[in-house]
């Protein structure tokens, strides 16, 4: 998978394979029941994830969310989903809603200011400073997936090893 000129920050993926979600959840849960030093896998019903774990994981570590959905008889359709950790996830949602409050706490004072006939620049100076902010998040998040993108392909080639067991 190539991420580098993709747009979105979570980046997603789709398989079908030739068995029943049944098979494929037993292979998971036959790995998961190996104790890796570099990976964890949680199965639960038709989700799985991949955790990197240890001294290979950093901050900026992915991981991978597998959905299993049923296709027909003997087929399943797999939808993964590579993201970063929940915290951080978390962390930059926080980030992002803070700014939005400014901006809009803002916005709503300075047309305040503009009716009541005041100076509203300064209002206007900081919601321009949380456009900016808004794309310096958008900008670290890029780079942070960029350093996580050697870790994204190791736990894509782990996923394509269990399943072509």
């Amino acid at each position: 998978m190539d991420a580098t000129h993709e747009i979105r920050l979570r980046l997603r993926f789709y398989k079908d394979i030739d068995e029943t979600i049944a098979t494929v959840q037993q292979k998971f849960k036959e790995y998961a029941q190996k104790k890796s030093p570099d990976f964890k896998i949680k199965v639960c019903e038709d989700h799985i994830w991949f955790y990197i774990i240890g001294l290979k994981k950093q901050y900026w570590s992915p991981h991978l969310h597998l959905h299993l959905e049923p296709k027909g008889e003997k087929e399943t359709h797999i939808r993964g989903l590579f993201g970063p950790d929940p915290t951080l996830w978390t962390f930059f949602m926080f980030l992002h809603f803070i700014v939005a409050g400014i901006f809009t706490i803002f916005g709503m004072i300075a047309y305040s200011n503009y009716m009541l006939k005041q100076s509203y620049m300064t209002d206007l100076a900081v919601m321009a400073l949380m456009v900016f902010v808004w794309f310096l998040l958008y900008f670290i998040a890029r780079q942070i997936r960029f350093q996580g993108n050697g870790q994204m392909e190791e736990l894509e080639k782990l996923f394509l090893d269990i399943v072509k067991k």
